[in-house]
């Protein structure tokens, strides 16, 4: 049993380990600044229950405008390719927002006063819950593409590496990339963790400190992107200097260093992706700054049909086999997804009638982001196995069952 137990250590945990390269570092490190973005979560919480008197309402209705930007992935990761010489700057781009959005909340909380002077306090929270997402999904976008140019297509002496090896390589990449997000939460966890240790004892002042500490910390998360962009120019450069040694000409050097630039078909622009998310931003900043009633259900069903209209499109180019796939993907997504959530008031009831604080939400936090580690490793061969469609309804049952409780 002992012996099994270490082979599958061995093969899931250290072959990780022993297959990570350098290049895959400055992708993980974007990665990583998204796992920590958890790290203000606890604070948010506390601070716009106490300071704020935002009802759980408004909070689930912002949640919902906030979610717009990821909902534009697609088409923010389809220009990321079409101007991925200037990645640097979309990630920097990304940081800016995130520093913004981090800073709005830091001045909130540690000068008030001065903020509140120039526009009310709520309004600040909503410009700051609207700002980090869009840097985020920037950022993830970059990151996902950064993952293609982390693989090397060349060993160390420029010979071209064989298919089974570089598949394996991506593999591994993917891996890392969900490990390090996942690892960031339970760093930011163990963080809030210390922080918050002994809270219950402090009186209100100090506590509206730490809240402020917290959110100044959690400026390194748009430095750690950017450090994973200057990161990935100093290991080119280095790569570029290695292959002039070995004798390889400076064209040869170009197309191994750019994979991109390699391609026999560079990105071309879409242009009915472009154009289909251009129309669902116009008619969601339409609709939300038009306070129409209603506005998210408009909203929900005006971007439902645009998207089945790029979806009808899309599923054109596709093979009859393939078409099938995309739609029966799409289909179970949205209905694991449509699956509505409690929004803040469950954490708010934990907060008012079981007395939970702030270090004990964090140790929760904690557990939880450990347990996903784990199950993520434990039932990787699970999900690999079967069905898009079995994992998600094995998911949703899951969730049900753990859901029970708070019912």
């Amino acid at each position: 049993m002992f012996t099994g137990f270490a082979q599958w250590i061995d093969r899931n945990l250290l072959s990780l380990g022993r297959e990570m390269r350098l290049s895959y570092l400055p992708p993980l490190m974007v990665y990583m600044a998204y796992g920590i973005s958890g790290l203000t979560g606890i604070v948010g919480t506390f601070f716009v229950k106490d300071y704020l008197g935002l009802s759980a309402s408004f909070l689930a209705a912002l949640g919902f405008w906030a979610g717009i930007p990821w909902a534009l992935k697609m088409p923010i990761g389809h220009l990321v390719d079409l101007l991925w010489r200037w990645k640097g700057w979309l990630v920097g781009l990304g940081a800016g927002l995130l520093a913004a959005s981090l800073g709005i909340m830091a001045a909130l909380i540690g000068s008030r006063e001065a903020m509140t002077a120039l526009l009310p306090a709520e309004v600040w929270y909503v410009i700051s819950t609207l700002l980090g997402p869009i840097g985020y999904v920037v950022q993830d976008a970059v990151a996902d593409a950064m993952t293609v140019d982390a693989v090397p297509r060349v060993d160390e002496r420029g010979q071209p590496l064989d298919q089974p090896t570089l598949k394996l390589m991506h593999t591994t990449m993917q891996t890392l990339g969900r490990v390090a997000i996942i690892g960031g939460g339970i760093l930011v966890a163990m963080v809030n963790v210390y922080v918050f240790a002994g809270v219950e004892g402090l009186p209100q002042a100090e506590i509206v400190r730490l809240y402020k500490q917290v959110y100044l910390l959690a400026l390194v998360i748009p430095f750690i992107s950017v450090l994973g962009v200057g990161l990935a120019w100093i290991l080119r450069r280095r790569q570029t200097n290695t292959l002039l040694r070995q004798g390889f000409s400076p064209d040869r050097i170009e197309r191994i260093v750019n994979v991109r630039d390699d391609e026999h078909e560079p990105t071309k622009p879409n242009w009915w992706i472009l154009g289909g998310s251009l129309a669902f931003v116009l008619f969601t900043l339409t609709v939300g700054f038009g306070g129409f009633s209603y506005s998210e259900e408009i909203v929900f069903v005006g971007s439902m049909a645009i998207v089945l209209f790029l979806m009808a499109r899309l599923v054109r180019e596709l093979e009859p086999d393939k078409q099938f796939t995309l739609v029966g993907t799409a289909v179970v997504v949205f209905i694991f997804r449509a699956i509505p959530g409690t929004g803040p008031g469950t954490t708010w009831w934990m907060i008012d009638h079981l007395k939970f604080d702030q270090q004990f939400l964090s140790i929760l936090s904690l557990i939880g982001s450990t347990l996903t580690l784990v199950g993520m490793f434990t039932f990787r061969r699970f999900m690999a196995e079967r069905s898009i469609a079995y994992v998600i309804g094995f998911l949703t049952v899951i969730g049900t069952i753990l859901t029970l409780p708070i019912v």
